[in-house]
């Protein structure tokens, strides 16, 4: 549907979910005090955000940076206040809910305000002020009630959206779409200088800082250049999202406390709280979510009534170094290794409790690297990316054992990482084609890394894997629309990204039926 304006978007569809009214403070917008020092230039160039929303909140982010790509921003090294506003109109004529954040230089200016007291299932504007000047207007929407019975649910996943490689015009089709969330897989930014990161005939498009970023002013420049994207900014204005990391937040492949390319590990531990520090600066996350050195809590859940959860993992952070040095690869033994993990003992734990305590009819895991077996040798050999679960086996066989031993319904995987689309059935066993369906997974394609991409299918793999039916080489997102009968997900592929305003186009739907798992053509 498109867009006529933010508040023509549906609600969450919720049949008999109560709660109360979202509660307004007692004091004006803009209260008497002593002014501030003043700054030059607008403020909001990197527009608004909103995230991780509950049944009674969300979280609003946004950023003081009247020269976002400065190493400060533009910003003097002062603490500034930032007001914020949470209103049922486009037009701010019924304010439910206002605040007030102290943005610090230490924290790059930014505010992440997380209002209470909302209606559940709700759809809401926010806005920011500060320094005199009013933000964009932002859309958001809570989550149903806890025990409400939510009858559809609408979201796009996205990932991978290398700036030099192409434009961001999938964010400008998703902007218009009629969704509910947002969520984003991983490889937010690239770490690359330019033209590190090349692609057989890609030619870059757009050009970053030109150096390999390390250090904290490094990473937050980085950021302010992707997130002045008017098209990424036009995406995160119109939905909440929920978010999780890949490697190239931090550095290609990196593994826990290891690095890709052997840098000293005292060097990379640095390089890496850099990076956390400045991923949690430029998302709509929770304060609890903030770094506390190198380390930082980002596997968590969003419910949606008795509808969906979301189990949102982080599969860099607790994993085993890669296998056999990274890269695909044959007879490699030590990917069945079972001291190995790709989440950690803690998270997966967590997934495990989660899926099965979940009253929610799917059980959608999200996540970044892919899951479903993919043999890359065709015919007589073996050969696995040793960086997704091909290289973690004994990770996956837990996960899938206790999906079957535990009778787990409906478990959807959203994956991103691999720069196409594919659409694969996830097995009890995948040495045995013929083995129970267990669940489904859909892989979305990049928002612009490798450039335009092609219609190239790539049938020998999907040969040597029946369990895959589908690859399709464009950029795009993926939608997915949920009832308490059937997945429905539309793979949403663009004809170019290397100079903007491309059509999109609906290349392929998949449906799951809830209680009867595999892969059906919509």
């Amino acid at each position: 549907m498109s867009r006529e304006g933010l508040s023509r978007r549906r609600f969450i569809a919720v049949a008999g979910a109560t709660g109360g009214a979202a509660v307004a403070s007692q004091w004006p917008f803009a209260r008497a005090r002593t002014a501030p020092p003043r700054f030059v230039g607008y403020p909001f160039t990197l527009g608004v955000a909103s995230g991780d929303p509950t049944p009674d909140g969300v979280v609003l982010w946004t950023r003081l940076a009247p020269a976002p790509l400065s190493p400060d921003g533009g910003m003097p090294a002062k603490p500034y206040p930032v007001q914020w506003e949470v209103a049922k109109d486009e037009a701010f004529t019924n304010v439910v809910a206002r605040g007030e954040e102290i943005a610090v230089p230490g924290e790059a200016h930014s505010v992440h305000a997380e209002p209470a007291g909302l209606e559940p299932g709700y759809e809401y504007f926010y806005r920011f002020k500060a320094n005199g000047e009013i933000s964009p207007t932002g859309r958001t929407k809570t989550a149903p009630a806890t025990a409400a019975s939510v009858a559809g649910l609408a979201f796009a996943f996205a990932s991978c959206q290398q700036y030099e490689h192409g434009y961001y015009t999938a964010y400008k089709h998703m902007a218009n779409e009629d969704l509910d969330l947002v969520i984003h897989l991983g490889d937010y930014i690239y770490e690359y200088d330019t033209n590190s990161y090349q692609v057989s005939g890609n030619t870059n498009v757009r050009g970053n800082s030109n150096h390999e970023i390390v250090d904290l002013g490094h990473y937050r420049e980085r950021h302010a250049q992707y997130k002045s994207d008017p098209d990424l900014q036009a995406a995160h204005a119109a939905f909440p999202w929920l978010v999780t990391w890949d490697d190239h937040e931090v550095d290609n492949n990196w593994a826990d406390d290891i690095p890709e390319d052997g840098l000293p590990l005292e060097h990379f531990a640095r390089r890496r709280r850099n990076a956390f520090r400045a991923y949690w600066e430029h998302m709509p996350l929770r304060k609890a979510t903030r770094p506390v050195g190198k380390d930082m809590q980002l596997f968590r859940r969003a419910a949606y009534g008795n509808l969906a959860s979301f189990h949102v993992l982080d599969t860099r952070q607790f994993r085993s170094d890669q296998a056999c040095g990274d890269g695909t690869r044959a007879g490699c033994d030590d990917r069945n290794n079972p001291a190995r993990t790709l989440t950690g003992a803690q998270q997966e734990q967590w997934l495990y409790n989660g899926l099965e305590t979940s009253p929610a009819k799917w059980q959608v895991i999200a996540q970044q690297v892919f899951m479903a077996q993919r043999d890359a040798t065709n015919g007589p050999g073996e050969s696995y990316s040793m960086d997704g679960w091909d290289g973690y086996t004994v990770s996956r066989d837990k996960l899938l054992d206790f999906i079957e031993t535990r009778e787990i319904d409906n478990p959807i995987v959203i994956t991103g990482d691999v720069h196409q689309n594919w659409a694969n059935d996830l097995l009890a066993d995948f040495s045995n084609p013929q083995s129970k369906i267990l669940g489904s997974e859909f892989v979305g394609t990049s928002i612009s890394t490798t450039g335009d991409g092609n219609d190239n299918v790539n049938t020998a793999t999907m040969a040597e894997n029946p369990w895959i039916k589908y690859n399709n080489q464009r950029r795009g997102y993926v939608r997915v629309q949920l009832d308490q009968n059937v997945c429905r997900t539309d793979y949403r592929t663009l004809q170019y990204v290397k100079r903007p305003g491309s059509p999109i186009t609906t290349h392929k739907s998949f449906v799951v039926e809830a209680g009867n798992p595999g892969l059906k053509d919509a």
